[in-house]
């Protein structure tokens, strides 16, 4: 299997200073082809590791899928480098029968516009929404302003391959007491968020009811969209959220927190579950991998 970070040689250049050669841990980056049935679904770019996760979590996503269970097996294919190794860069998946079958056409393109301009208009909300199998503007989820304030901080913590890095994106599923239950991280943002979705599906934990979803970067429309479709009432990202995504936590029920840094964050829909007080309660667990 590829690597999650390697080694490389770089040259540290310093102003005032003579330049000096050293070696750096750099993140991994492959492609993983994703397959239904030996069909080609889609190609993502990803941080090698948990890619069952990742396809499971795609899946959800995309609204193909609404459980772990819908999955029935999952296999590496055959696909070998110039020296004959195994890439792990081909993931098949079989789906339970009574999944109705994808248009793979139709989801070829949808992935296309997904990846290259994003997708924009209230017809693209409204679509969203009625593909959802879950709702949320029910969730009973209420969470203190202070436990939000110190997520980023125990994501960080739990960041194993950032500390060596510096160069990956992370997402965790969080519990209403600000415990990390799962913490994944990926080149992309959308494969974090990707593979923590996929590993709670596999677990069969959908839906994801009085969780919050915490992402390392912006907010986008497709995040807030994954979040929906696995059933989270509330996206905290410690970046900006774009206008889509404001539009639509707001049409569906969801509360979307973005700037999540320090003792300070934007509420921009869904208020109501952010409740402010003045103690801080201790922030971070060991979580789940």
């Amino acid at each position: 299997m590829g690597r999650a970070s390697t080694r490389r040689r770089v040259v540290r250049v310093t102003v005032g200073a003579a330049p000096d050669q050293r070696v750096d841990t750099v993140a991994g980056e492959e492609p993983l082809e994703l397959r239904l049935a030996g069909r080609s679904l889609a190609v993502t770019m990803r941080t090698p590791g948990d890619d069952m996760d990742l396809a499971v979590g795609f899946l959800v996503g995309e609204g193909l899928i609404g459980s772990g269970d819908d999955v029935r097996a999952m296999r590496y294919c055959a696909g070998t480098d110039d020296d004959g190794r195994q890439t792990y860069n081909v993931l098949d998946l079989v789906l339970d029968p009574a999944v109705p079958e994808p248009d793979l056409a139709a989801a070829a393109r949808s992935f296309y516009m997904t990846s290259s301009c994003g997708l924009c208009g209230k017809a693209s909300i409204e679509a969203i929404r009625l593909r959802s199998r879950y709702a949320v503007a029910d969730d009973p989820l209420r969470i203190e302003a202070a436990t939000l304030a110190g997520l980023p901080a125990a994501l960080r913590r739990a960041q194993r391959l950032f500390a060596t890095t510096g160069g990956l994106h992370a997402a965790a599923l969080v519990d209403e007491q600000g415990r990390l239950e799962l913490v994944r991280e990926d080149v992309g943002r959308h494969n974090a968020v990707d593979k923590v979705v996929g590993a709670a599906a596999r677990a069969g934990l959908l839906p994801l009811r009085g969780r919050v979803l915490l992402v390392s970067g912006r907010a986008s429309f497709e995040l807030t969209q994954k979040a929906l479709l696995a059933g989270i009432p509330l996206l905290a990202a410690v970046s900006a959220p774009s206008a889509l995504a404001v539009d639509l936590a707001a049409e569906s029920g969801m509360t979307l927190v973005g700037f999540l840094r320090g003792d300070s964050m934007n509420v921009y829909a869904g208020a109501e579950r952010v409740v402010s007080v003045t103690s801080r309660p201790e922030i971070g667990a060991h979580p789940a991998r």
